[in-house]
C-alpha cells in the first residue's frame, strides 16, 4: 500500500496555489482555430514549459513547421518534457493539450470566459478549465505536492502536451511516429486525462472510444440560385435530391439503414455485457444531459450500449441552404449535406466508406435526376479499444478507490480521441483514459467549468495512480 497520506495533506494545503496556477492558464486565450490567437497559443506553450522547468523538469518545445492550408501560420510547438530519469523506475507517458475552443462573452457566457470565476458552489468557470488545462496542470500539481511533502515520485514521467488538439492535432501524429523509438522509447504505459466522468459523482476509467467517419454529399444542377416562382416545377432541385438521399441513412429510432453496416460490428461478449449493469448512470442523468426526455431507449443499459458500444449515424447540416430568419423563395443551385458515422470494433474505415458510398450512389440513381452528385470523405478517425484488465487499469482502479472510496465505472467514450490509437499503435503500449472532470462541465460549450472538488481530488488521484502503477508494473 503506497504511503500517500502526506501527499494528500500536501495537496489540500496547496489548493490555493493550484487554483492560482489554473487561473493564470485560463487567462491565456490559446484558441488554436483562430489565426489571430496563434500568438496566444504559443504563449501558452511557453508558459507551460516554464512551469515544468520550475519544478525541475527538462523541456523541449518542438517546432512543427507551417500549418497545412494556412502557410502563413506556424504550428504551435509540441511540448516534450521529462521529469525523472531513473533506470530502476518504470516510466509513464502523459498526454494533454494546452489549446482551447473559441469563446466570447457574447456567446452566452455568464462570466468572462478567460477569467477563472468561482461561484458559491465551488464551480470554477473558464474556457479550458476542464478541457484540458485543469487536467494538464493536475500532473504539475502532483509533482509539486510530492516535492513539498518530501516524497519521491515512484516513476519517471514523459510529457507530450500539444497546442492543436482542438484544431485537428496537425503535426502530432508525425511527431509521435518520429519519437516512438526515441523520446518516447522508455514509456511503459500511457495515461491521458482529456475526458470526463459519465455522471457527476462516480469516477470512471475509459478503455475505448468510437471512431468517426465524416462525409458530405454535394448535389448541384442550376447555374445559379433560382426563384421558385419562376422555375419551381420546371427543374430538378438539388435540395429535393439531397433531402431524399439523407433521409435514407437512418430511421427516427437511430437504426442505420445502410446495408452491411451492422455486419461489420463485433459481437458483444458476455464479459463486455457484464460491465454495463454496475455503471453509475440513470435515465435522469441522460435526460438532464439532453435537456429533455427525447431518449430513444427507456433503460440505462440499452442507452449506454448505443452511446459506447454500437455505431450511430448523425445528420449534421446542409451547406448552401437558406437558414436565416424570415422567408426566401430560393431554389439553391448547390447544396452539401454533412453527416458522420461513429464507428466501433471491428468497423474498418475503408469498409465503412465503401458501404456508405455504394448506398449514396444507389439512392441517387433511384431519383433519375439530371442534377450532379458528388460524394466526399471529409475526414476519418478509427475507433480505439484497450484491455481494461491490464495493470495500467488495475492501478488506476486502486487509485480511484483510495481517493474516492468507490470502484470506478468502466466506460467507453461515445466521442473520438484519435491520439489514443496513435499512441497504442506507434508505441505498442497500453493506453489509459483517466478523467478529472464530470459530465456537467460543458467542455466546448458556454460556461465551461471544473468543480473545485474534481480539481483538487483529481490531483490526488493522478498522484496516487503513479504510485499504484509503479506497484502493479512490478508484478
Amino acid at each position: 500500500m503506497p504511503r500517500l497520506d502526506p501527499y494528500f495533506k500536501q495537496v489540500d494545503s496547496l489548493k490555493d496555489t493550484f487554483i492560482q496556477r489554473l487561473r493564470e492558464a485560463v487567462a491565456i486565450p490559446s484558441i488554436s482555430s483562430e489565426d489571430e490567437r496563434r500568438p496566444d497559443v504559443v504563449k501558452m506553450g511557453h508558459w507551460l514549459a516554464d512551469q515544468i522547468k520550475a519544478l525541475g523538469g527538462t523541456v523541449e518545445l518542438r517546432e512543427l513547421g507551417k500549418q497545412p492550408q494556412h502557410e502563413h501560420l506556424d504550428l504551435p510547438p509540441c511540448l516534450l518534457a521529462r521529469y525523472g530519469d531513473d533506470p530502476k523506475k518504470r516510466t509513464v507517458l502523459l498526454y494533454g493539450h494546452y489549446d482551447v475552443q473559441p469563446a466570447q462573452k457574447s456567446d452566452g457566457w455568464n462570466t468572462d470566459p478567460f477569467t477563472l470565476t468561482i461561484d458559491e458552489k465551488d464551480r470554477m468557470f473558464g474556457r479550458g478549465s476542464t478541457d484540458d488545462k485543469g487536467p494538464v496542470l493536475g500532473w504539475l500539481n502532483a509533482i509539486e505536492a510530492h516535492q513539498k511533502a518530501g516524497i519521491e515520485l515512484p516513476v519517471n514521467l514523459i510529457m507530450c502536451f500539444e497546442g492543436m488538439e482542438e484544431n485537428g492535432s496537425e503535426g502530432l501524429d508525425d511527431t509521435i511516429r518520429a519519437e516512438a523509438k526515441k523520446f518516447f522509447k522508455d514509456a511503459d504505459v500511457v495515461c491521458i486525462s482529456d475526458n470526463y466522468w459519465l455522471g457527476t459523482e462516480k469516477p470512471c476509467l475509459t478503455y475505448g472510444v468510437r471512431g468517426c467517419n465524416y462525409y458530405s454529399v454535394e448535389v448541384s444542377g442550376p447555374g445559379a440560385d433560382l426563384h421558385s416562382g419562376v422555375y419551381g416545377g420546371m427543374t430538378h432541385e438539388p435540395m429535393t435530391d439531397l433531402i431524399r438521399i439523407m433521409n435514407s441513412f437512418v430511421d427516427p429510432d437511430g437504426k442505420i439503414l445502410i446495408k452491411g453496416i451492422d455486419d461489420l460490428v463485433a459481437p458483444l461478449t458476455e464479459d463486455e455485457a457484464a460491465l454495463y449493469p454496475p455503471i453509475s448512470f440513470t435515465m435522469s442523468d441522460l435526460h438532464e444531459g439532453l435537456g429533455s426526455e427525447t431518449s430513444i431507449y427507456d433503460n440505462k443499459e440499452d442507452s449506454l450500449k448505443h452511446k459506447m458500444r454500437y455505431p450511430s449515424l448523425s445528420l449534421h447540416g446542409i451547406e448552401g441552404a437558406f437558414y436565416t430568419p424570415g422567408a426566401k423563395t430560393v431554389i439553391p443551385a448547390k447544396v452539401i449535406g454533412k453527416f458522420s458515422v461513429r464507428t466501433v470494433p471491428n468497423m474498418e474505415i475503408d469498409d465503412v466508406t465503401a458501404l456508405v458510398q455504394k448506398h449514396v450512389d444507389a439512392e441517387f440513381a433511384k431519383l433519375k435526376s439530371k442534377n450532379k452528385m458528388k460524394f466526399n470523405v471529409v475526414h476519418c478517425g478509427k475507433w480505439w479499444v484497450e484491455d481494461p484488465s491490464h495493470p495500467n487499469y488495475t492501478a488506476a482502479a486502486k487509485a480511484v478507490e483510495r481517493v474516492f472510496g468507490v470502484q470506478p465505472d468502466m466506460t467507453r467514450e461515445g466521442g473520438s480521441i484519435p491520439v489514443t490509437l496513435t499512441f497504442q499503435e506507434e508505441l505498442g503500449k497500453n493506453v489509459l483514459l483517466l478523467p478529472m472532470g464530470s459530465s456537467t462541465d460543458g467542455a466546448h460549450s458556454i460556461n465551461e467549468k471544473l468543480d473545485k472538488r474534481n480539481y483538487i481530488e483529481g490531483t490526488k488521484l493522478l498522484g496516487a495512480y503513479l504510485h499504484y502503477v509503479a506497484e502493479e508494473l512490478k508484478l
